[in-house]
């Protein structure tokens, strides 16, 4: 039951209520949910969500999130993922801002039970407009992190490096891709999550994603990449 705990409040999230409140003081966002269900000679179940909030102004930009992964396989726990993550900036100039950001992922199934990362830095936004964003951020940070069932911690500085690019296709079709690279002289960090979204209504979506996770450093046994693919109902607010 505490594993759903995630999947209820993100559903909880994106009801109509709380797409009110957020438009009211300023927030926007969306929220994913997406479920994979297989029976057979194999029965598995696969639950996705995810959730992202902004509010920008002419000094400021905030985002905020979170993310859920988890599955079982023949009634075996096969992956279980959690991550949250912030970040503010105080803009310089129309397109160039500096920023602090914090993330948080914590999971069973990959080389590190958790990652802590907080870092700094300088950000520009190449292209803005109505169809096209393209963003950089670049910065130093520290990562506090911990192998996967073993008592070893692998804290060190890192460089944080972030890309977001969104272009609409079409008025109903959408393509994106962001990637996000911590590295430290212990182990790099890269995560790339590229997708298209097709609009059913002003509100509801449909997202085809595919997610790109690499670590340079694993312990013994485990995969230095994961990748999952994804479709998920998307609610904007």
């Amino acid at each position: 039951m505490r594993k759903l705990l995630g999947a209820l409040a993100l559903t909880a999230a994106l009801s109509p209520v709380h797409a009110q409140q957020a438009r009211a003081d300023g927030w926007s966002g969306t929220g994913e949910l997406g479920l994979a269900l297989s029976k057979g000679n194999t029965d598995s179940q696969t639950l996705i969500g995810k959730l992202n909030i902004a509010k920008e102004d002419a000094q400021w930009k905030h985002s905020a999130g979170a993310a859920f992964l988890y599955g079982k396989q023949d009634d075996v726990e096969s992956a279980r993922r959690y991550e949250v993550f912030g970040k503010s900036g105080y803009r310089l100039g129309a397109r160039s801002y500096v920023f602090g950001s914090a993330r948080n992922e914590r999971d069973h199934f990959t080389a590190n039970e958790y990652q802590w990362t907080a870092a700094v830095g300088y950000g520009f936004e190449a292209i803005k407009n109505k169809d096209t964003h393209l963003t950089f951020e670049i910065g130093p940070g520290y990562r506090w992190a911990k192998l996967q069932d073993v008592q070893v911690h692998q804290n060190e500085a890192i460089a944080r490096g972030y890309m977001d690019f969104g272009h609409k296709l079409t008025e109903t079709t959408s393509i994106y891709d962001t990637l996000l690279i911590e590295a430290g002289s212990d182990n790099t960090y890269a995560r790339n999550d590229l997708g298209l979204l097709v609009k059913m209504t002003d509100a509801l979506a449909l997202k085809a994603g595919l997610e790109v996770r690499h670590n340079t450093d694993v312990i013994p046994g485990t995969k230095k990449t994961d990748t999952l693919t994804t479709l998920n109902v998307v609610y904007g607010f």
